[in-house]
């Protein structure tokens, strides 16, 4: 099973950027984790900050994957683009979040993604990742 996880704009900085909301764990420490204890999964990871790049992977391997996990920051509230990559694609899409967006700024509580994902999972930290990944095995 080939599954990408794709992170959008600023969530290179994790383990620096507001740990407070974040956390202290860079996503390439969580990564590696992550493959270790699913060896048994095909596991990708791409992260842009550039909106295009994010849509070109969509593209790429969207018709070829069995599930993408996405957390496109704040472009998951903004972008109308992302939202028809989506879409447009066969692979089923998995919105996750780090934090819980209904719980900050009302600008948050939008989701171009959502209505074309098979889910959202919010407010769980990295975990959020994992129990995206556990709910396409």
């Amino acid at each position: 099973m080939k599954i990408l996880i794709l992170n959008g704009p600023n969530l290179n900085l994790l383990g620096k950027r507001e740990p407070s909301i974040y956390g202290n764990e860079t996503f390439n420490d969580f990564f590696e984790a992550l493959k270790k204890k699913y060896a048994d999964v095909e596991l990708h990871y791409f992260q842009s900050n550039i909106e295009g790049e994010l849509i070109d992977k969509l593209h790429e391997v969207g018709f070829t994957f069995e599930g993408i996990i996405f957390n496109a920051g704040a472009y998951t509230h903004t972008s109308v683009a992302i939202g028809d990559a989506i879409k447009g694609i066969e692979t089923q899409v998995i919105e996750v979040h780090i934090s819980n967006v209904y719980a900050r700024e009302k600008f948050r509580h939008v989701s171009y993604i959502a209505p074309n994902a098979k889910g959202v999972i919010a407010g769980f930290g990295l975990q959020s990742y994992e129990l995206a990944l556990q709910s396409f095995l």
